[in-house]
Parts: structure tokens; sequence; C-alpha cells
């Protein structure tokens, strides 16, 4: 990996994701819990001024997120958790954290979900030339 100095590199890449999604998820968290109430007392000053602001720095943000992604070859999942951490507040921070401890431990592993998740098992359609009970369960 090289220095944070390089911003032609994976680290650069990161670096710009990083600050764009802290300025996004703060932006997001002052509209939700700050501008939407206000809003609903009668004042939607805020709104109206930090909105736009903060749907330009979404949109620098997801140019950043897909140079990152593209640049560390992120599977689908983890493309989807960046655009989403602009919708959800405080979703931003978490997902920061982890693209940034993947990134700098350098692991490709695409993610996963959790042992404690149950997935549902089908049962598999019988191939040809199989008889129709010989077929096991498959994921």
């Amino acid at each position: 990996m090289s220095t944070l100095g390089d911003f032609s590199g994976i680290d650069g890449a990161l670096l710009r994701y990083r600050v764009l999604a802290y300025v996004v998820g703060v932006g997001l968290a002052l509209l939700v819990f700050a501008g939407i109430p206000l809003q609903a007392l009668g004042d939607p000053q805020l709104v109206t001024i930090l909105g736009p602001i903060h749907g330009v720095f979404y949109m620098l943000y997801l140019v950043a997120a897909l140079d990152l992604a593209r640049r560390a070859r992120f599977g689908l999942a983890e493309m989807l958790a960046m655009v989403g951490a602009g919708f959800v507040p405080v979703l931003a921070f978490v997902i920061e954290r982890r693209i940034t401890r993947r990134v700098r431990s350098g692991t490709l592993d695409p993610w996963r979900l959790p042992a404690w998740v149950p997935l549902r098992r089908s049962p598999a359609a019988p191939g040809p030339g199989e008889p129709p009970g010989a077929v096991e369960e498959r994921w």
C-alpha cells in the first residue's frame, strides 16, 4: 500500500471516501434529527439550506465510493452498502469503518452474512437422468 500522500492510488481514494462519508453522515444526521423536527414545528429554514448541500455532497460521495470500489475491486454487497450509507442516518459511519478496515487489511474476501443469520434451504430439482427421490437438499 502506498503512503497517504499519494493521491493517485487506493490510499488517496480511501481518504477521499472517508472525508466525504463523514461529511454526508453528519449532514444527513443534522437533516433527520434536527431539520425535520424543526420543519414539523414550522421552521423549514434548516432543511431548505442543508438539503441541497447534502445532495451535492452525496453526489461527490457516490463518485468517491465508486472510485474506491473500483480500485479495491469490491463486490456488489460493498457497493450497495456504500450507496445506502447516504440514505440511512448514522449508517455512513458504520460502513466507513468497515470499508476502511477492509481496505487497510488488504483482504479481498467478499462480505458474508453473520453465522447467526439463518439461511433457508430449498430442495433442489432433480437433474436430467436423476430419479425424483435421489436429490439431496442443496443450498
